[in-house]
């Protein structure tokens, strides 16, 4: 038997083979047999390995081809939101006593990432107004889908109703999620939901798919005139200036928290955020970070409520969550705290007023029209004279990114985003640029 020398591979061949020994099997292979032969080892189309230097100007060469931010202007939004994250905010994450992707399961050694964890929760139930709220979930999607199963827990209820204006790829998540737990998933009519006896909880979208704005007082009363909790899953952002989940008496409150201080990058990883009522907290998935003091008075900080990890209770765990979010939550929570209350409002309040800017202009262009009505945050639907991927691709070869195709929903329908990031000139250029593409057939 050969010795492996490769420096990234801690043990040798014959420390395996002496572990292999003490679990009582000959092979490593004996231990994976439900995996197809074939499927175990596939070679993989890569080129032989090379010094590090010559690996590291490939990266470069490769690296130089991206196109470097202010290039193009983007109105790209459906669930990722460009926002602008102060150098204040990129300080304060790359401090040591914050920065750690690790969950502080050892509070004595991590009261930087505990105290951030509690910072975070606190800040988030301001924000939304409910009462308590976790340190982080792994996504919003996901989130919301905890939030369905929590609900199904304290209803002892099986079916979840879901607004016909939620994200279908938010639907497929919370599918996944509960498949094999027998719930049944029911999708109801936004405009008159009538929901199932036996509906455990009425799921919102807030702003919805598209960008519209629901009334969540009146889909609260609806849910709990059968006995249903009210979920509502919504953009932080715009808690800065329209009506909270708390004020509506929401139930559990998931977001992405992305917006708060997350960069895009190319799609994650980002953090999930979790509120709910004090009454069902026992139920809550995730952690909860406590503030506390020591034996001499001093203020700290530990992980409480643990009831609900899969290390505790395993099968009966409320989740199965283990991967830590503590770097992404610790972005969020400085993002939170350098903008504050009036920070957020302002930042919500741009987006409005130039979202509502581009919508007015767009809608006098010859074969444009807004097909959705209502009031909108900083997402809205437009209706263009030609495929929106037609159009998204004439605008690409001038400089910017258009909106996310929903032609799935509405024939040529495009969702436009427009944030605080976006200046006048971006927005003008793209009426212009709509203009000419929808007068070009």
């Amino acid at each position: 038997m050969t010795t492996v020398n490769h420096p990234y591979i801690p043990s040798t061949d014959s420390e395996r083979a002496e572990m292999l020994r003490a679990i009582g099997v000959r092979a490593f292979a004996d231990l994976i047999p439900d995996i197809p032969r074939e499927k175990r080892f596939p070679k993989l189309d890569l080129p032989e390995a090379e010094p590090e230097p010559v690996v590291a100007a490939a990266m470069a060469a490769i690296a130089r081809q991206n196109v470097t931010p202010g290039e193009y202007a983007c109105f790209l939004g459906a669930g990722a939101y460009r926002h602008y994250i102060s150098a204040v905010c990129k300080a304060i994450v790359s401090r040591g006593e914050f920065l750690t992707a690790y969950t502080p399961y050892q509070p004595e050694a991590a009261q930087g990432s505990l105290q951030v964890a509690f910072e975070f929760q606190t800040m988030w139930c301001l924000l939304s107004e409910m009462e308590v709220a976790n340190a982080g979930m792994y996504d919003g999607p996901t989130a919301f889908a905890e939030a369905a199963l929590m609900a199904c827990r304290l209803t002892q209820r099986q079916t979840v109703a879901v607004l016909d204006t939620v994200d279908e790829r938010f639907v497929e998540v919370i599918r996944s999620y509960s498949s094999h737990k027998g719930i049944k998933i029911k999708i109801v009519d936004s405009h008159n939901p009538a929901l199932p006896a036996d509906a455990a909880a009425l799921m919102v979208q807030n702003p919805n798919v598209y960008g519209a704005i629901e009334d969540l007082a009146a889909h609260s009363k609806t849910a709990h005139a059968v006995g249903a909790l009210a979920v509502a899953h919504v953009n932080p952002t715009s808690l800065g200036m329209f009506k909270t989940p708390g004020e509506s008496d929401i139930d559990i409150c998931t977001a992405e928290g992305q917006p708060l201080g997350v960069p895009v990058s190319y799609g994650g990883s980002y953090v999930g955020l979790f509120s709910c009522k004090q009454a069902h907290i026992r139920q809550m998935p995730g952690r909860i970070v406590g503030r506390t003091t020591d034996t001499k008075g001093r203020t700290g900080y530990v992980l409480t409520l643990q009831t609900r990890e899969q290390h505790i209770r395993r099968e009966r765990a409320t989740s199965n969550i283990c991967t830590s979010t503590q770097l992404i939550g610790l972005m969020v929570t400085a993002y939170m705290a350098t903008m504050g209350k009036s920070g957020i409002r302002q930042v919500a309040e741009l987006c409005y007023q130039k979202a509502h800017y581009a919508a007015v202009e767009i809608a006098r262009l010859p074969g444009y029209s807004l097909p959705v009505k209502g009031v909108y945050f900083h997402e809205f639907v437009v209706k263009c004279p030609r495929p929106v991927a037609e159009t998204n691709r004439e605008l690409l070869k001038r400089g910017i990114i258009g909106g996310y195709d929903l032609t799935r929903r509405i024939p040529n329908g495009m969702l436009l985003c427009v944030t605080e990031t976006n200046t006048r000139q971006e927005i003008d250029a793209l009426i212009a640029a709509l203009r000419e593409i929808g007068g070009a057939r």
